[in-house]
């Protein structure tokens, strides 16, 4: 397996798109029953595909990430061959940028003294799916990019 496991929550939501999967592996709701009551190890193989091949596709299309920790925030574009990032940190220890005062904190002193901001750029160290999939692992969400387009125009500017 390449990635990860989807969960069953997600399974539920893709239920018409593994049921597909399953056809195109010629494998209809009888077989699939009987594979999972049989051979479970053959079942989880074909959950295992079926996972990589969902994240493959979400990852590729992949433009925007945001991660928020209590004093960082982590915005990132995702290029063919790299990926650059917008990196604020808060220098005020009492402030939990997870919270909404710390997030209206933020806005309010985005350009302050007490805000550090930082602009990256990295190559990717394996693969681009591979590198965005450790960063997702690491707490990052796929985000429209809104945040991070606004701040770099304004950087920019």
């Amino acid at each position: 397996m390449k990635y990860a496991r989807l969960t069953q929550e997600q399974f539920e939501e893709l239920h018409p798109e593994f049921i597909n999967f399953l056809a195109s592996q010629t494998i209809d709701k009888n077989e699939w029953d009987e594979l999972k009551a049989q051979k479970p190890e053959v079942a989880e193989q074909e959950l295992d595909v079926f996972s990589d091949l969902i994240w493959e596709g979400v990852l590729s299309r992949t433009r925007y990430l945001e991660h928020f920790s209590n004093t960082h925030v982590f915005l990132f574009e995702c290029f063919e061959s790299h990926i650059e990032s917008i990196i604020i940190k808060s220098l005020r220890p009492d402030i939990d940028l997870l919270s909404q005062e710390g997030l209206q904190w933020l806005n309010q002193e985005m350009f302050g003294p007490e805000v550090e901001i930082r602009l990256g750029r990295k190559n990717y160290t394996q693969e681009r799916n591979a590198d965005i999939f450790s960063l997702i692992q690491q707490g990052a969400y796929l985000s429209g990019g809104e945040m991070y387009q606004q701040l770099m125009q304004v950087i920019r500017s």
